[in-house]
């Protein structure tokens, strides 16, 4: 008999793109590091940030985030950071030539879906390879939403 995972105590969600998986479809998913300063950090561990209009995108051969959201962190006002700065990911290369491929020749998109930490106590972020949905395509989704909900629903009452 498999045993069940433990709660890891330092595995936490920070920021969560929900809207990313409505305005696109994911193809594929990224795991990166990121290059954050101390005061990032700190702000992060009292859950101050958004990822909802960022992007990811490469650039001379790195991978950037773009417009990420970190809250200022309010013990360091002299060496504090900038909220919305270009923060650098870490990925390898092999990973990178895939990210690269993917939004130069295939037209995708690279869409922040959640950022938080890992079972180190790291902070990572999870990209989704992604290609926007059409009006058409998020009206289907929505729709296969609510029948999920009213199917849930008819289920519950009649047992």
């Amino acid at each position: 008999m498999a045993k069940k995972p433990t709660k890891d105590p330092n595995y936490k969600v920070i920021a969560e793109n929900r809207r990313a998986r409505f305005d696109y479809a994911i193809e594929d998913d990224v795991e990166c590091g990121i290059v954050l300063q101390g005061s990032e950090v700190k702000s992060l561990r009292q859950g101050g940030s958004n990822i909802a209009e960022s992007y990811a995108t490469v650039d001379d051969g790195e991978l950037w985030l773009v417009n990420g959201y970190i809250a200022p962190y309010e013990q360091a006002k002299t060496w504090g950071h900038e909220e919305r700065r270009r923060r650098k990911l870490l990925v390898n290369r092999k990973e990178l030539a895939k990210l690269w491929n993917a939004t130069q020749r295939q037209g995708m998109t690279l869409v922040p879906l959640v950022m938080y930490f890992n079972h180190k106590g790291l902070v990572k972020l999870k990209i989704g390879i992604a290609k926007g949905k059409k009006t058409q395509d998020k009206r289907a989704t929505e729709a296969k939403r609510d029948w999920q909900r009213q199917k849930a629903r008819l289920l519950r009452d009649r047992g």
